[in-house]
């Protein structure tokens, strides 16, 4: 052992106890005299050739850490002299102690409390260079009071790792880390050690797609595609790197794949940093691209989120950009949008509300209010419109506005519009026997195009009408100015055919589509609904504002001009007396809106039977 005045014990008689005839315990009545020969034991000689001229370079350490004996491997691998390495602190020559971990399992070694240890370090070498090596520390015999240390150089395994990684990690066209790598610095990122201890605690993220750039493999091919990707990918990473030159790193730029690229911005300082960097790239590739001889010109849409890193998910910011380079796009292209968490939140609604509309029709959540039609010479109910409400077990009450464009983009208007007209013609039917003594009030259903592309309409009608016990005539539908005004074929089939049933056919917010007066003329159509936007200009009258005299005048042509073709006409959106008193005036035949009644449920219908001058309720 070191420190001994003999000096340290050869390695082979560590490694292996001499063995002499003295100590071999022979059978019984043998005599003495050699041993046989394969009880022989092996001279510890071999032992001491082999761990001197070993390729492995390995080490023999006492209990107290220091090298007792080391081979020539040992001492050229770590470019010492023969001598220098006897009796120093192993750890420090392989780096043991630079971990906790490491070095607790090592020191337990020592004291004979653990099988055997094993890792991975960077050395440097005396003339400069760094290798990696593999440290083993095995338990010698417990006689022998020491630990072998073996120590292979990996460095040309490290390195092949390194290459076929950064092979795996990155793009082949462009030469930018790809979307593994991205994805595996984004997790790291958002880390809690990554932005607790120092930086901003933010990031953001510039996530951007080409704009046109399949025009462009389409028509000169996929070579000069990448070639253009590449001289992409070059202008993205000198944004990064110019963004970067008064930060510590520039942003990450990668390919996440096709013509999608991401700027990850590690520690970023707010919105405007990231702002500055979208506007940065679309300058950048606004400058044409000379490739193969052909100048290309294109422009990217961007999507930018930029948030603080605790509490966000790699996912979750890449939905974030996703749904924000969707709204660039949308919003024409060629443009960075910023993630607007109210935005979202009404496209998640909008989807949720979607995802659930059609299995809400079945389980009865959907309730009908009416509005008031009142003549506007008596003031008497004329008619009630009906008016859907989705009773939204999350959303509470839903108005149409919300939910009646998906019903008519998903094609669940037809049952939930068919729902509606069967409610509705049967409220109707139920007022007029509540009120046998009263003049039976009508019922204005609002019906979609698409109900009459997608379903029989003609036939849905009738059925419900005779189911009902309703007269047509006391069942009014409602379609839009430009879907009437557009009709053609099928629709306008169907629209003549419920009008020769007897059902009435009334333009909803008349004056606002197409307004193509010859082609009004021959619709069957029989009332016309003013658009609200015309009455709101009769709204200052008494207030001390002149009024508009151009409004009436526009008003009372539409209103004589019906009545020349033999239409009614209801007013939207009569607010105040002083609008009715002037529609009054010009001729307006029925009148709706919150002067004389919000929407409201059935029986507060039935209140107003037979009631002049119809109340606000």
């Amino acid at each position: 052992m070191s420190g001994t005045s003999e000096g340290p014990t050869p390695a082979a008689d560590l490694i292996r106890p001499a063995v002499t005839e003295s100590n071999v315990e022979r059978p019984p009545g043998t005599e003495a005299g050699p041993l046989p020969s394969p009880a022989s034991p092996v001279s510890p000689a071999p032992f001491r050739s082999a761990f001197s001229v070993a390729p492995l370079a390995m080490a023999v350490v006492d209990r107290e850490g220091l090298v007792a004996s080391a081979n020539a491997s040992f001492r050229t691998l770590l470019g010492t002299g023969a001598d220098s390495l006897t009796g120093s602190v192993a750890a420090d020559l392989v780096d043991l102690a630079s971990d906790a971990r490491t070095w607790h399992a090592y020191r337990e070694m020592l004291r004979g409390r653990q099988a055997k240890l094993r890792c991975t370090r960077r050395l440097k070498h005396p003339d400069g260079h760094s290798l990696w090596v593999q440290v083993t520390v095995a338990p010698l015999p417990d006689e022998e009071q020491g630990v072998l240390l073996s120590v292979a150089d990996i460095s040309a395994r490290r390195e092949l790792q390194a290459r076929l990684r950064h092979l795996q990690m990155h793009d082949p066209v462009t030469r930018l880390p790809n979307r593994t790598l991205f994805f595996e610095r984004l997790s790291a990122a958002l880390e809690a050690e990554s932005y607790e201890e120092s930086g901003t605690g933010r990031i953001g993220l510039c996530y951007l797609d080409l704009d046109g750039f399949k025009a462009v493999n389409d028509t000169l091919g996929h070579r000069v595609g990448d070639r253009l990707l590449a001289a992409v990918a070059e202008r993205l990473t000198r944004c990064a790197d110019e963004a970067g030159h008064a930060r510590t790193s520039a942003s990450l730029v990668a390919r996440l794949g096709g013509d999608e690229f991401a700027l990850l911005v590690e520690d970023s300082t707010g919105t405007e940093q990231l702002a500055d960097l979208a506007e940065a790239v679309l300058k950048s590739l606004q400058a044409p691209f000379d490739i193969a001889g052909q100048r290309l010109s294109l422009s990217a849409s961007i999507g930018v989120v930029e948030r603080h890193a605790a509490g966000t998910s790699a996912t979750g910011l890449m939905q974030a950009a996703d749904t924000t380079l969707y709204w660039a796009k949308a919003d024409g292209k060629s443009r960075w949008t910023l993630f607007d968490p109210e935005r979202n939140a009404h496209r998640m609604t909008r989807q949720a509300l979607a995802s659930t509309l059609r299995p809400a029709i079945e389980r009865g959540e959907f309730a009908l209010e009416y509005q008031p039609l009142v003549g506007m010479e008596d003031g008497r109910l004329r008619g009630v419109e009906a008016l859907v409400r989705w009773k939204h077990p999350q959303f509470g009450m839903l108005t149409p506005n919300r939910f009646i464009g998906l019903a008519e983009e998903d094609g669940s208007i037809v049952p939930l519009g068919r729902w509606v007209l069967a409610t509705a013609c049967r409220q109707a039917r139920s007022w007029q026997v509540d009120h046998p003594d009263e003049p039976p009030i009508f019922v204005s259903v609002n019906v979609a195009v698409r109900q009459v592309w997608d379903s029989d309409l003609v036939a849905d009608v009738a059925q419900i009408l005779a189911e009902t016990g309703l007269a047509p005539h006391l069942l009014q539908l409602e379609l839009t100015e430009s879907a009437v005004m557009g009709s053609a074929g099928r629709p306008l089939q169907a629209l003549q055919a419920l009008s020769d049933m007897g059902v009435r056919i009334a333009i909803d917010d008349f004056g606002t589509g197409y307004s193509n007066l010859a082609y009004l003329s021959r619709l069957p159509v029989s009332v016309l609904k003013l658009d609200g936007s015309f009455v709101r200009g009769f709204q200052y009258e008494g207030s001390g504002v002149a009024p508009n005299p151009a409004d009436e005048v526009i008003v009372e042509a539409m209103i004589q001009l019906a009545h020349r073709l033999g239409l009614t006409v209801t007013a939207e959106c009569v607010e105040t007396s002083a609008q009715a008193s002037r529609l009054r005036r010009i001729g307006c035949d029925t009148g709706q809106g919150w002067l004389y009644s919000r929407p409201v449920p059935p029986d507060r219908i039935s209140g107003l039977l037979g009631v002049r001058a119809c109340p606000q309720v």
